[in-house]
């Protein structure tokens, strides 16, 4: 298989383990050829670290390099619909950290350029193609627990100004619960139902101000910009039903995690934000719950297999995984709960999704 060549825009926070990745788990089939960040700085640690050919500094000099295919946009969520224009325009495919856009404009945008232009565009979270999740579908799809009926999700916690070294981004817009951790949820529990026709929700600000503890801006103290505290329901397209809960306001230690009820059974998936297990599952006329071996691999930290397969399907000629239906449609979902509970009613979706196949089983890349 062909290397595709690959550059990253963005060296912060979440760029370590992709940096690891690409030039590691995946170099198989990524080629990672330039990295690009506006502190010269960061970009020369990585540079050096993961002997990177290429260091830049501006966006629009990576985006001019003919030499690369696809840009990683690693930028906060406010610049991952400016940067994936820019690497649409300049002809390259973008993959991007989730959410793929801020606002359902600036999502519709990227996609009608990227449909215009023949070009893929994609993005996080990939944890859905983490072994966990993976065994999960096959066992839904097998019929394990029969058909699904409803679905529940959990994000619960008290915001991440106790460790995150720069967190007033997560309460201004494009932050929140919702559309920080969200995508995980909402990724994870479209591949395991299907896509979703309607939705209600609420939402509320606790705490008007944040204050930082962590370093080093400890004493900072934040203006909260977006709802906190999110809610929603789904109505899925299939007729099962969902409920959704993110939360930076609530104290709460108990595992993460979403349940799928069946119509034969149900199954607790493991927390979206990691590739592994555990899964639970009981099945009908039984009181034992049983643990079910994961059998697909990626289950350790393997962020980074979303543009592993991105470079595959280049190859493959077939579009990517987490592709722009994909993506738009959590980003349509996050949005229509906000929308709902402003307006008081139930929001009907315009967004199609249609899932792709699953990994299969043994296959790496």
């Amino acid at each position: 298989m062909n290397r595709v060549k690959v550059g990253i825009v963005g060296c912060g926070n979440i760029s370590g383990i992709y940096l690891t990745n690409l030039t590691g788990m995946f170099k198989g089939v990524v080629d990672l050829v330039a990295v690009c960040d506006i502190i010269p700085e960061r970009a020369d640690a990585a540079k050096e670290k993961y002997n990177i050919l290429k260091a830049y500094y501006t966006d629009e000099d990576i985006m001019a390099d003919p030499e690369i295919q696809v840009i990683v946009n690693l930028t906060t969520p406010d610049q991952h619909a400016p940067v994936n224009l820019m690497a649409l325009n300049a002809g390259k495919h973008a993959y991007c950290e989730k959410p793929l856009a801020t606002s359902r404009v600036e999502g519709e945008k990227q996609v009608a350029l990227a449909k215009a232009k023949g070009l893929m565009l994609g993005g996080a979270p990939d944890t859905y193609l983490g072994g966990g999740i993976q065994t999960c579908r096959k066992l839904i799809d097998d019929g394990w627990i029969g058909e699904p009926v409803a679905a529940n999700a959990l994000m619960r916690g008290h915001g991440h100004e106790t460790w995150h070294p720069d967190p007033a981004f997560y309460y201004k817009v494009g932050g929140g619960p919702m559309f920080d951790m969200g995508p995980y949820y909402l990724t994870a529990l479209i591949n395991l139902i299907g896509p979703v026709k309607s939705v209600a929700g609420s939402t509320r600000i606790t705490f008007p101000t944040r204050t930082i503890t962590s370093e080093p801006k400890y004493g900072t103290i934040v203006d909260v910009e977006v709802p906190t505290h999110v809610v929603g329901i789904m109505n899925f397209c299939s007729g099962a039903i969902g409920t959704i809960t993110t939360s930076f306001d609530v104290y709460d230690s108990l595992p993460v995690w979403i349940e799928i009820f069946g119509s034969r059974g149900t199954l607790r998936v493991p927390d979206p934000n990691g590739f592994g297990g555990p899964i639970h599952m009981l099945r009908a006329g039984s009181r034992e719950w049983e643990t079910v071996p994961v059998a697909f691999g990626y289950q350790q930290n393997s962020r980074g297999l979303g543009v592993a397969d991105l470079c595959a399907a280049i190859n493959e000629g077939r579009n990517l995984r987490g592709n722009f239906d994909q993506t738009f449609h959590v980003l349509d979902l996050m949005c229509g709960f906000h929308d709902a509970s402003n307006q008081g009613k139930t929001i009907e979706l315009q967004s199609k999704f249609e899932r792709m196949p699953g990994l299969v089983l043994g296959a790496e890349f």
